[in-house]
C-alpha cells in the first residue's frame, strides 16, 4: 500500500478504518525529511496491518489545529476513526513499529 496524502477535505475519510498512522509534516522541517524513509520502510515492511498517511500542516492547518499539532513531526496513530496514540519528533523504526504493534 502506498502512502496517502491527506487533505483537510480527505482526512476522515483516510482514517476511518483499521489502524492508521498519520505523519504531520512540512517540506521545510529537517526532522520530518529524516523520517520520511523510515515510514517508507515501515509501509513496505507493515502495511498489512497499518496504513499510513501524511498531512502537510501548511497546506492543511485545520486537521493539525484539531488535533493540537503544535511541533512536527508529530505522529498520531489512529485506530477505526479514533486517536490512541501520539508521539513528537523523530523516531527510530522500531520505535514506531512498537507502538503500531502496541494497538494492533
Amino acid at each position: 500500500m502506498a502512502i496517502v496524502h491527506a487533505t483537510d477535505q480527505s482526512f476522515n475519510n483516510e482514517i476511518g478504518s483499521g489502524l492508521v498512522l498519520t505523519d504531520f509534516w512540512a517540506p521545510w522541517c529537517g526532522p520530518c525529511k529524516m523520517i520520511a524513509p523510515v515510514l517508507e520502510e515501515l509501509d513496505g515492511e507493515m502495511s498489512d496491518k497499518v496504513k499510513i498517511v501524511k498531512v502537510d500542516v501548511d497546506e492543511n492547518q485545520e486537521t493539525a489545529g484539531k488535533f493540537g499539532v503544535m511541533s512536527i513531526p508529530t505522529l498520531i496513530l489512529f485506530k477505526d476513526g479514533e486517536a490512541v496514540d501520539k508521539v513528537v519528533g523523530f523516531q527510530p523504526k522500531e520505535a514506531l513499529a512498537e507502538l503500531i504493534a502496541k494497538h494492533s
